[in-house]
């Protein structure tokens, strides 16, 4: 089975504009994420898709593979399907997301491992909620998992809601899961899923791994143990120090 990772990467962004090439400890976050990524020997290839030349000419000069998509995405999906389409020789494509420069390799094994069954057509990671903080933070996306190990929904919210119980309180009556945004694709589903209308549920959410569900596609869940860190604004960089010499 033959598996492409593709980085997604932009360069405008409204909160942390030209975030792919911010300094982190001596390395770009951009490269910072493909060296994690190409340690993951479950990956065929690894590619940045970007629409910005000066993130283009940046992975060039550090020895990475990088191509130009359109600039008129609206996700990173919608970039991955315009690569995928242009390198037809994958089976299967892993969306890595450009905004965590220590991505930990196993996570993206762990995705990979997921389409070692043929029926398969999405995957992605969920992690168990550990803090009421994260549990009712409305950026923290959580997820209900079914007993197939699918995803049967995605909210901003906490769910399922404990009836009768503070919610404060929640976690000590139920297991539960947020998730981790890096996704798996069939290459031919991937393909499918990008030319679906966006939906009510995705709408309503901003998530729009709903339009998926709501069109009757199946999303593997595995479950991972390892913590993510992303970067969304300037600040969140101090956060990451202590990860410099991991």
């Amino acid at each position: 089975m033959r598996i492409l990772g593709i980085i997604p990467a932009r360069y405008a962004s409204s909160r942390f504009p030209g975030k792919p090439l911010v300094d982190i400890g001596g390395k770009s976050m951009i490269q910072r994420v493909y060296e994690q990524a190409k340690k993951c020997y479950d990956l065929t290839d690894v590619v940045v898709a970007t629409d910005d030349d000066r993130i283009f000419e940046h992975v060039k000069a550090f020895g990475g593979m990088a191509v130009m998509t359109s600039g008129q995405h609206q996700s990173g999906t919608d970039r991955c399907a315009e690569v995928a389409l242009a390198h037809f020789q994958y089976d299967v494509v892993i969306n890595i997301q450009g905004d965590e420069p220590y991505i930990n390799p196993l996570q993206i094994s762990t995705l990979a491992g997921c389409f070692s069954s043929p029926e398969v057509q999405l995957a992605t990671l969920v992690k168990r909620v550990k803090t009421e903080q994260e549990l009712h933070n409305p950026n923290t996306p959580k997820v209900i998992v079914n007993t197939l190990s699918e995803a049967a929904y995605f909210s901003r919210s906490a769910i399922p809601h404990i009836r009768g119980e503070e919610p404060e309180n929640w976690l000590e009556f139920y297991h539960f899961f947020k998730h981790i945004g890096i996704y798996g694709y069939r290459a031919d589903v991937l393909q499918q899923i990008t030319k679906l209308p966006v939906s009510p549920l995705e709408k309503a959410e901003s998530l729009e791994q709903l339009r998926w569900i709501e069109n009757g596609y199946r999303i593997k869940v595995a479950e991972t143990e390892l913590e993510t860190y992303a970067v969304d604004t300037p600040e969140d960089l101090d956060r990451l120090a202590p990860l410099l010499n991991l």
